[in-house]
C-alpha cells in the first residue's frame, strides 16, 4: 500500500484517505507518496479507454486504500455531464502543437478537472476514517481554484468552504463567478494584498495549533482544496496519461515515442502532475515550465536559486501572478532522495531570507525541465497570431505557454511532438483576448465577452452565460490579518 509522508520529514505516515482529510502535514510540509506507482498497463493498451477509465486506473494506483467500488463511484460521480465535452478533455491540433483543453467543466478552467472529484474523494475518506467532525475547507485562489472549489463543495453535507482571493487581482469574470456563488456552506472574501498574501494567510491558519484545538472543540476540522492537498494533485496526473493515449490514437506518435509537455503554471501543481505521469512511465522528454513576468520559476529552473526578492507584477494572466510556488516543495523532496531535513531547511531559508539555493543532487534532477516566460505584449501577440493563422482561440495563460514553446523551439530546434496544457476558456479573460484580436475594448468585461463571441463564434461556456445577471452574495473585503477571525465568525454563524 502506498503511504504518504511529509516533505519536511515528519515520521507520521498517512494513508491516502488520511492525507486527503488532513490537507497539510502537522510539520507544515506537504504530503507526497512514498513511491510513484508505475502504470500497470501500456499506454497503447488504453487507446479505446474513456477518460473515466483512465482516471480510475491512474488515481487508484496512487490511492491504494480506496476500494475499487469507492474509486469508481468517485470517478464517475465527478466526470459526468458537468463537463460540456463528452471526452472531458479534448486534444486539439492547432499550429505546430496539440492543445489539451482542460476547461470544459462548470467553471471553464482546468481546476475543474481535480476539484470535481475532490469532494467525492474527501467525503469517501471521511466515511473510511469514521471522522465525525465537520470539515471546513480553506482555499486561497489566484482566480480559478476558488470558483472550482466552491462549485465542487457547495451544499456538500458535512463541509464548509471559505475562499480568499486577492482584491483587484483576478479578472472581472473570475471575481463575478466567485461572489455570485450559491450554497449555504460557502463564504468568499477579497483580501487587500496579492495571491501570495492570501496563500500565506491560509497556511498560517493551518499551522495555528491553538486555533485547530479551538475548532476541534466546536466539532470542526480544517482541510484544503488548494493543490497543497494531495487529493487535488493526483487527479491531474490522469489527464497527461490521457493526452498521450490520444496522441497514440490519432497516430501523432508511435508507441514509446517521447512527447514534450508545456504547462503555464504559477503554483507548480499542474506541471508536477506531468512529472508524476512521466515517473509512472508515460514517455516524455522535456517538461517546459511557462511563466509570465512573475518568472521566479524560470529563474529557478535555469539557475537552481529560488529568490522572491523581486517585484510582483499584476498581469493579464492573473492565475500565474504568484511568487511562492507551493508545489515546487514536492518536486524538491523527490529530487533530494526524500530528504525531509533538507527540504525543511530550504523552506525555512525561504521564510527567513526569501531565497534558497538547491544542492547539486536536486539541481541535476531538474534536467527534465526547461523554462521560459512571456510578458503581456508577447502574450497578446501570441493570441492574435494563433487566431489569425489557425482560427484557434487561446486564453492568456495558454498563450503564455505557446509563446514559451515557440521560443524553446527556436532556441533548440527540438521538433518533438508537444502537448500544451490549455488551462482556461478565452472568455474568462475576454478583455485581454478581445484586445489581442484587435477589437475595441470596453470597460465592462461582459461586453468584451459578447464582442469576442460575435467575432469568433466560439461557444461561450454554460457556466459563464448570464453570469452578469446573477445576484452578488459575497461582498466581504479583509485585511490580511483578519482572515482567521473571518473563518471563525463564518463557522460560528449559526
Amino acid at each position: 500500500m502506498i503511504k504518504y509522508n511529509s516533505t519536511r520529514g515528519s515520521q507520521q505516515e498517512k494513508t491516502a484517505a488520511q492525507a486527503v482529510i488532513q490537507g497539510i502535514a502537522e510539520d507544515k510540509g506537504l504530503y507526497v507518496p512514498d513511491q510513484i506507482p508505475a502504470l500497470d498497463v501500456s499506454p497503447e493498451a488504453l487507446k479505446d479507454a474513456t477518460y473515466q477509465e483512465i482516471a480510475e486506473k491512474v488515481i487508484s494506483a496512487f490511492f491504494t486504500d480506496y476500494t475499487a467500488e469507492e474509486m469508481k463511484a468517485c470517478v464517475y460521480g465527478a466526470y459526468d455531464d458537468k463537463f460540456e465535452e463528452k471526452t472531458i478533455a479534448p486534444l486539439v491540433k492547432a499550429g505546430d502543437a496539440y492543445f489539451l483543453e482542460l476547461y470544459h467543466g462548470r467553471t471553464a478552467a482546468f481546476k475543474d478537472m481535480a476539484l470535481s472529484i475532490l469532494p467525492y474523494l474527501l467525503t469517501t475518506a471521511l466515511k473510511k476514517e469514521k471522522e465525525d467532525k465537520k470539515i471546513c475547507i480553506l482555499t486561497a485562489t489566484s482566480g480559478d481554484t476558488g470558483k472550482a472549489a466552491l462549485e465542487g463543495f457547495a451544499d456538500v453535507a458535512g463541509t464548509e468552504i471559505v475562499v480568499f482571493y486577492p482584491n483587484q487581482g483576478v479578472s472581472q469574470v473570475q471575481e463575478r463567478q466567485m461572489v455570485t456563488q450559491e450554497g449555504d456552506n460557502t463564504a468568499v472574501f477579497a483580501i487587500n494584498g496579492n495571491f501570495d498574501d492570501a496563500q500565506t494567510g491560509v497556511k498560517l491558519i493551518f499551522n495555528d495549533s491553538a486555533f485547530a484545538e479551538e475548532l476541534a472543540a466546536k466539532g470542526v476540522k480544517l482541510s484544503s482544496a488548494n493543490s497543497i492537498n494531495i487529493g487535488r494533485l493526483v487527479p491531474q496526473v490522469a489527464y497527461y496519461v490521457y493526452a498521450y493515449v490520444q496522441l497514440l490514437k490519432q497516430g501523432a506518435v508511435k508507441p514509446g515515442e517521447k512527447i514534450n509537455v508545456v504547462v503555464p503554471t504559477g503554483n507548480f501543481g499542474n506541471i508536477l502532475a506531468a512529472y508524476y505521469a512521466k515517473q509512472m512511465g508515460i514517455p516524455m522528454g522535456k517538461l517546459i515550465c511557462a511563466s509570465n513576468e512573475n518568472n521566479v520559476l524560470t529563474d529557478f529552473i535555469r539557475t537552481g536559486e529560488y529568490n522572491i526578492n523581486r517585484d510582483f507584477y499584476l498581469t493579464n494572466s492573473p492565475s500565474m501572478d504568484i511568487l511562492i510556488s507551493s508545489n515546487l516543495e514536492r518536486l524538491l523532496y523527490h529530487l533530494s532522495g526524500n530528504d525531509g531535513a533538507e527540504i525543511k531547511s530550504l523552506m525555512e531559508q525561504l521564510d527567513k531570507n526569501k531565497v534558497y539555493r538547491v544542492n547539486e543532487k536536486i539541481r541535476s534532477g531538474l534536467a527534465d525541465f526547461e523554462a521560459g516566460y512571456a510578458d503581456m505584449t508577447d502574450t497578446n501577440q501570441a493570441i492574435g497570431n494563433m487566431y489569425e493563422e489557425n482560427g484557434y482561440l487561446m486564453d492568456t495563460h495558454t498563450a503564455v505557454a505557446y509563446k514559451v514553446y515557440q521560443d524553446y523551439k527556436k532556441e533548440t530546434g527540438d521538433e518533438t511532438v508537444a502537448v500544451i496544457a490549455s488551462t482556461a476558456s478565452a472568455y474568462k479573460f475576454a478583455d485581454s483576448v478581445a484586445e489581442s484580436l484587435g477589437l475595441p475594448v470596453a470597460e465592462d468585461g461582459f461586453a468584451n465577452l459578447r464582442a469576442l463571441h460575435e467575432k469568433t463564434g466560439v461557444r461561450v461556456p454554460k457556466g459563464l452565460e448570464g453570469l452578469e445577471e446573477k445576484p452578488v452574495r459575497h461582498t466581504g473585503v479583509l485585511e490580511k490579518d483578519e482572515m482567521k477571525d473571518a473563518v471563525l465568525k463564518f463557522i460560528l454563524r449559526y
